[in-house]
């Protein structure tokens, strides 16, 4: 990896910074001169928001809540605007986040609406926030059993990515965050997607994580509030959040992506998908309740009317969207998960 490499967002401006070591010298790159709230999770190794804070004006506070997608609630929303409002911040002063997705879309979007806005930095912490959630602006909580229905576009004013800290996550982690890279390699980058076929991604995770970011921060700079291109990001997310939901918790994000990428993709691609994901520690299929994933997927955001616009990869490198009736994808459903 190269000792600095920028890129820049078009909506805001913000540069995402990945450099090893980089968490040690936040204080290069964080605002000294106002107070932050910085929020963590309790998976987090503590010294890495204590680190953080060193660098922060008096008066900043440490906020950490429990590990695990539940956190993303109304009550952990509210405690963190709470909180700010009884340290008294100002619009002047910001929020960082220091952790996974989870920590970056809830105080995302705590920054997005205290005051109407103040400034949000996201220090990722995991390999699948480093490579996707990180970047991009969604911010939000769940509501009443519904991934993300509650949120709002709000970039960040900056990103810091060091892949040092990802020595500490365990091996079912990283693949958890590769899931979501081998799926932008399969619609957008076929050398990426070679790396995980024929290579080594995790010789190579600095790599694995400069292209998708490239591939990432170009489709959000072409449209960042998903009106067209941006739909390519949800490759697998259709079907994969479906079971998401219907799983409880019981698999992580990248792998019910990593088995929601399977029915979208021609038969010859998705039996080298297969492979990979069998190399990569990944599932290619679940046990559940094909009914209630149907159930949960019509709930998703992808709908248009009565048809559901979904992606599909007839060969790595390449994608299109397809406006397609949710009969069509409850069928394909039932390739991938298994009754119990």
């Amino acid at each position: 990896m190269k000792a600095v490499h920028a890129m820049t967002i078009k909506a805001n401006g913000y540069d995402i910074i990945i450099e090893k070591g980089c968490l040690d010298r936040a204080g290069d790159y964080l605002p000294a001169d106002r107070k932050a709230l910085v929020v963590t999770d309790s998976g987090v190794p503590a010294e890495y928001a204590q680190k953080v804070l060193s660098f922060c004006a008096e008066g900043s506070i440490i906020k950490t809540v429990p590990q695990g997608e539940e956190s993303k609630n109304f009550d952990n929303l509210k405690d963190l605007l709470r909180t700010m409002l009884e340290a008294g911040f100002t619009r002047r002063d910001c929020a960082i986040a220091v952790g996974g997705g989870v920590v970056g879309d809830l105080s995302g979007f705590a920054a997005s609406i205290y005051m109407r806005g103040i400034d949000f930095y996201n220090i990722p912490t995991t390999l699948l926030s480093q490579v996707d959630s990180s970047v991009g602006g969604k911010t939000a909580i769940d509501f009443e059993g519904f991934k993300n229905i509650v949120g709002a576009f709000y970039q960040p004013k900056l990103v810091l990515i060091d892949d040092n800290v990802l020595s500490t996550l365990p091996r079912r982690q990283l693949n958890n965050g590769l899931a979501e890279a081998l799926k932008m390699s399969m619609t957008s980058d076929k050398e990426l997607f070679d790396i995980f076929e024929n290579g080594d991604p995790y010789g190579n995770i600095d790599t694995v994580i400069e292209k998708s970011l490239l591939i990432k921060t170009d489709v959000v700079n072409k449209d960042e509030k998903e009106q067209g291109l941006r739909r390519v990001l949800n490759f697998g997310h259709t079907i994969g959040h479906g079971i998401e939901a219907e799983q409880g918790g019981a698999l992580y994000h990248g792998e019910c992506v990593a088995i929601g990428m399977i029915p979208m993709c021609s038969s010859g691609t998705a039996e080298r998908l297969k492979k990979i994901l069998a190399k990569l520690g990944l599932p290619s299929y679940c046990g559940g309740d094909a009914e209630k994933v149907y159930e949960a997927m019509l709930h998703d955001k992808k709908s248009s009317g009565e048809n559901i616009t979904a992606v599909f990869v007839d060969e790595p490198g390449s994608f299109r969207f397809e406006s397609v009736a949710p009969e069509t994808l409850k069928e394909k459903i039932q390739t991938v998960v298994r009754g119990k």
